[in-house]
């Protein structure tokens, strides 16, 4: 049996998305080290950040993430301790729970947002043009999940 191979053009295309989302990724995840922060971790603070006071259900945010629940939970748990998020009963139902920022936890996402504003121009941004931004964005859509039928 044969195996299917990718054509030039899907193979340069699919090499050099994973070569700039790794590239890109490593040296963002390197500007938010000295703030004490993974990007695992900044992820979360920035969906509560976009969330607003009054945060976000730890299962939407576990979805957002693409984590599982336990995972989340323990990364949740870290963020906890270190005084960034704080957990409450949610006031919709009182049976599930939200997570939201600490004024600590907002002074470090302050912090980090600058940080990887920053470093997504110099690596990203200021290297396209509007209409690669276009491009990319229109890309992005087609890819979604909802798109094709798949679930989170």
């Amino acid at each position: 049996m044969a195996t299917v191979r990718l054509s030039e053009l899907e193979d340069e295309a699919w090499r050099g998305f994973l070569y700039a989302h790794d590239r890109i990724w490593r040296e963002i995840e390197a500007g938010l080290a000295p703030l004490g922060v993974s990007m695992a971790e900044y992820s979360v603070l920035a969906l509560l950040g976009e969330a607003g006071r009054d945060g976000m259900r730890m299962t939407e945010l576990a979805k957002r993430r693409v984590m599982s629940t336990g995972g989340f939970t323990r990364l949740a748990d870290r963020l906890e301790r270190r005084g960034l998020i704080e957990r409450r009963r949610s006031a919709d139902d009182g049976r599930g729970f939200e997570a939201v920022l600490t004024g600590d936890g907002r002074a470090l996402l302050r912090k980090a947002w600058k940080q990887q504003h920053g470093d997504l121009r110099k690596l990203f941004f200021d290297r396209l043009d509007e209409d690669d931004l276009r491009n990319l964005a229109a890309v992005w859509a087609r890819l979604a999940p909802e798109d094709d039928g798949a679930t989170s």
